[in-house]
């Protein structure tokens, strides 16, 4: 209401009371910068879904919380651009039960001390589950070392941050920072999108294969998550089976997890398709209606055309693209030659690369589907489809996994839209503020003020990285290293793994570039909308 009808792309919140989270305390009064968006005219922010049920208000989320943003010239939603600020690390520590999502963090609850919750453990004898404020204290702080607009989307007990990506999908397969969803329905999209529901937004649908991609027993897992439920009703009682619990509180009954999902025919095994072999379905559907409707949409958003410069200036930008040699990736109308390019090669932050492995590793086996015209619930004996696999490269399949090289690999991204997505790479590590960096005399850029320098100088301190100074630092080395400078001073970055290193493609003087060359180019990249108005040769 403070708003009174005008947009913000960061609704900022007083805390009303003392509050500590993670080692760190809010002070009644202290203002949190939630990156939340309001549309003009909204009295709620955007992807914050609200119903009645039972005559109770009831709160969700949807995507567009962190795929969608507000234009802070119009006050417009944006499709499919990034919420670049969305401060989804404080917003979850401030949760009551932020260690349900201790998968999604550093944080191994069998590595902590034990309270006084007892449970009957995978072999039937009574145990206690690891101290509950303990846990929570830890996975807050690990939470509260993610930087705004980055997520961690791999249950892998590692804290590997990235950003959030855009959701212009349209010919920029594989999906995913890894490349890792890249068969099926929409070349990929579609796993992609059932990895959010089936497996990222809800920690209970990797219960059954935690143990052999954590070590972690099942009914430890479930214990962990649920013994400080904000919900009573889901709160684990004291000496009881959490498996069995859960089975009994569980609203969706039959199916692993809170969410609706369906059993894949390899289940508790899963494939390349769906990666823990759980697909989000719900009753009343048809298999992956729901998932593939969502990859459709997806494929018609494009940003708004951005004039970023003059004809002239785009055209000369085009030309130094192609001497740069920047097609020899970033080829084709949608800028990707589609393929996963090793990190040992790319050098950015190595921690996300190989993330997935354990599920190739222990998990997978041959894809299967069921028909698109099955119904949900599942009829007994579904018949059963394979997934063709040789739309992609093996050799990239084995490289997202890090089957083929053990640090893995980053796909080729797309570079539709750059101006809504700094900061850049994907750990959302080359950021730089507008007053970063300024010519001097001799017409070549130096820094200005270091205390806009990386993202300790811009997100961490409610500033958002101006597009065009963050990709001159992707792009000058005598600029980049001061910025990576100022990230590795700062110790939640590390805990975070977020960086900015990598991507050395420089285009700068002693690539044998001007100034002005470099400018054009970053025009150029910052022109790139879905219908761009200058095309290098090589994307013709």
């Amino acid at each position: 209401m403070a708003l009174k009808g005008e947009a913000t792309t960061n609704l900022q919140i007083p805390v009303d009371k003392d509050v500590t989270a993670g080692g760190r305390t809010f002070d009644a009064g202290t203002v949190l910068n939630t990156g939340l968006d309001v549309p003009k005219g909204s009295l709620f922010p955007l992807g914050m879904v609200t119903h009645i049920d039972n005559a109770k208000p009831r709160v969700g989320i949807s995507c567009a919380l962190c795929h969608a943003t507000v234009s802070d010239k119009t006050g417009r939603v944006l499709e499919g651009a990034i919420n670049t600020d969305i401060n989804l690390g404080a917003l979850l520590a401030l949760a009551s039960n932020s260690a349900a999502l201790f998968r999604q963090t550093d944080v191994n609850p069998t590595k902590i001390t034990t309270g006084q919750h007892t449970y009957i453990n995978a072999e039937g004898e009574n145990a206690y589950l690891p101290d509950a404020k303990i846990l929570e204290d830890e996975v807050d702080a690990a939470m509260l070392s993610w930087i705004p607009g980055n997520f961690v989307s791999n249950g892998d007990l590692k804290n590997n941050s990235a950003q959030v990506p855009t959701s212009y999908t349209h010919g920029a397969w594989p999906y995913a920072w890894s490349g890792v969803a890249s068969i099926g329905w929409f070349h990929g999209l579609t796993t992609l999108n059932n990895a959010v529901f089936g497996v990222n937004a809800d920690p209970a649908t990797t219960a059954d294969a935690a143990e052999a991609l954590a070590g972690i027993d099942k009914d430890t897992y479930l214990g962990a998550m649920l013994q400080n439920a904000s919900n009573p009703k889901y709160r684990l009682p004291d000496a009881v089976k959490p498996s069995e619990f859960f089975d009994k509180i569980d609203p969706t009954p039959g199916e692993p997890g809170f969410n609706e999902v369906i059993r894949m025919p390899e289940y508790p095994k899963a494939s390349l398709f769906m990666q823990n072999g759980l697909m989000a379905a719900s009753p009343g559907y048809q298999v992956a209606e729901q998932i593939n409707a969502m990859s459709a949409y997806q494929n018609t958003l494009a940003p708004p055309p951005h004039e970023a410069a003059d004809l002239e200036t785009l055209k000369r930008g085009a030309a130094v693209f192609n001497k740069a040699n920047c097609a020899q990736c970033h080829s084709g109308r949608y800028f990707t030659n589609h393929r996963v390019i090793a990190q040992k090669e790319v050098k950015t932050q190595p921690a996300r690369g190989p993330a997935s492995s354990g599920f190739a590793t222990k998990l997978f086996v041959p894809p299967d589907t069921y028909p698109p015209n099955v119904p949900v619930p599942l009829p007994p004996d579904p018949p059963v489809l394979p997934v063709p696999t040789d739309i992609t490269p093996q050799e990239d399949i084995e490289l997202a996994y890090a089957q083929s090289d053990p640090t893995g690999g980053y796909k080729v991204q797309n570079l539709i839209g750059l101006y809504l997505s700094a900061p850049y790479l994907h750990d959302g590590g080359v950021a730089a503020g507008a007053a970063a960096f300024k010519q001097n005399a001799d017409g070549n850029y130096e820094i200005s003020d270091r205390s806009q320098l990386g993202v300790t100088g811009t997100l961490m301190q409610g500033i958002l990285p101006n597009p065009e100074a963050s990709l001159r630092a992707l792009l000058d080395r005598d600029l980049r290293e001061p910025m990576l400078a100022a990230n590795r001073n700062n110790s939640d970055l590390q805990r975070s793994n977020v960086s900015g290193e990598g991507h050395a493609y420089w285009v700068d003087r002693a690539a044998g570039f001007t100034t002005g060359d470099q400018t054009d180019l970053i025009k150029f990249l910052l022109s790139i909308d879905d219908d761009p108005a200058v095309l290098p040769k090589s994307s013709r």
